[in-house]
């Protein structure tokens, strides 16, 4: 079905009339020019927004529309758990360009909503527009904490362990997969059209994704980890700083050692890796280490806590430590597997960086 046909406002009752509110505090979600929303005494808002392009955060060649639609909202939902809080909604603003159908668009809110009521998170608004060029996502996320428990980034103190969820590099390493795929694909194409083949006659193209699932998950279908803070609560622990991994742990870990004035040391050994990063590193001719910490999209979260909590948060299934904060004046240090020392610099994903300055690097 041709969007035109819906209209902009067909479109958005054709995507959210079957919504079911979830939280207390939204007293009137789609449907009205703005949502309403009522939070109990003695509780934070959180807001965090995030803008996804066609083409610069994702491509539609290898990406479903609905595993786009769940990580575009676990990007969100990952904000609000890096604050320590809990997501309660969530705005959704499409602007869509007319190769695609009515049909594409169910599919993101699909997996959109799949995400959101896992996360018990309303979708309570939101645009659409059109666009000149692909597809544009625009999310905005509220959600709440408890007065006092926010942890921000700027906590960090001399002797804090430095904690990491889950494994990192994986998202990474499910990208390369991805792209090796799609340049085989592309060539393949290619070459039919300088022969002059007619493209549908070639057999359908099947990718190499064997033994390497795990990979493509963590790429396409990312989860926030709203366990870790489950955990953490239980366990009655306020992390002293915290954030999620979207950029690469180390210019996350810069980002804390800035704000919080402190020097870090990590060591190689400690940092989690799965195995499947670990082969397909190998096989692509690349530095595990430096998958894990620069190339981002783990949303996996990053905190720190003091030295007397080290066995409480140990025994957290899923948590590991990999350092701990020094002062400022001795840097940030990657401590390898030989022992030697290396500075720890930032050169996670940056979306504003030229290309030439990438290529320098």
């Amino acid at each position: 079905m041709e969007i035109a046909e819906l209209g902009e406002f067909g479109l958005i009752r054709h995507l959210t009339d079957t919504i079911e509110i979830q939280n207390a505090e939204t007293r009137k979600g789609v449907g009205d020019d703005c949502a309403v929303l009522e939070y109990p005494a003695g509780r934070q808002i959180l807001v965090t927004t995030d803008l996804l392009m066609e083409g610069v955060h994702f491509d539609l060649q290898y990406t479903p529309m609905k595993h786009l639609g769940y990580k575009s909202a676990m990007v969100n939902l990952s904000d609000i758990y890096a604050m320590n809080g809990r997501p309660r909604q969530m705005t959704v603003s499409l602007a869509v360009s007319k190769r695609f159908q009515v049909e594409d668009l169910e599919q993101f809110y699909e997996g959109l909503r799949l995400a959101c009521e896992q996360h018990h998170c309303d979708i309570v608004g939101g645009d659409t527009t059109s666009s000149l060029t692909g597809l544009a996502i625009s999310i905005t996320c509220i959600g709440d904490v408890e007065k006092g428990k926010a942890v921000y980034r700027n906590g960090a103190r001399d002797t804090d362990l430095i904690c990491v969820t889950g494994d990192l590099g994986a998202a990474y390493m499910g990208l390369q997969l991805l792209e090796r795929e799609k340049s085989v694909y592309n060539a393949q194409i290619q070459e039919a059209r300088q022969r002059g083949q007619d493209l549908s006659s070639l057999p359908p193209f099947q990718p190499d994704f064997s033994g390497r699932e795990y990979l493509l998950e963590r790429q396409l279908k990312p989860e926030a980890r709203k366990d870790i803070i489950d955990e953490l609560n239980k366990a009655d622990i306020i992390p002293t700083a915290m954030m999620d991994i979207s950029d690469g742990l180390s210019s996350e870990l810069h980002h804390i050692c800035t704000q919080s004035n402190v020097g870090c040391r990590i060591y190689e050994e400690r940092i989690p890796l799965d195995y499947q990063t670990a082969v397909m590193a190998e096989e692509l001719n690349m530095n595990v280490t430096t998958c894990a910490l620069n190339g981002g999209e783990d949303y996996e979260l990053l905190f720190t806590v003091p030295l007397t909590m080290h066995d409480r948060v140990s025994a957290i299934p899923g948590v590991k430590v990999i350092g701990h904060i020094t002062k400022a004046e001795l840097g940030l240090q990657l401590v390898c597997r030989d022992g030697t020392e290396m500075e720890l610099k930032a050169q996670g994903w940056n979306p504003l960086k030229s290309e030439k300055a990438k290529s320098d690097e």
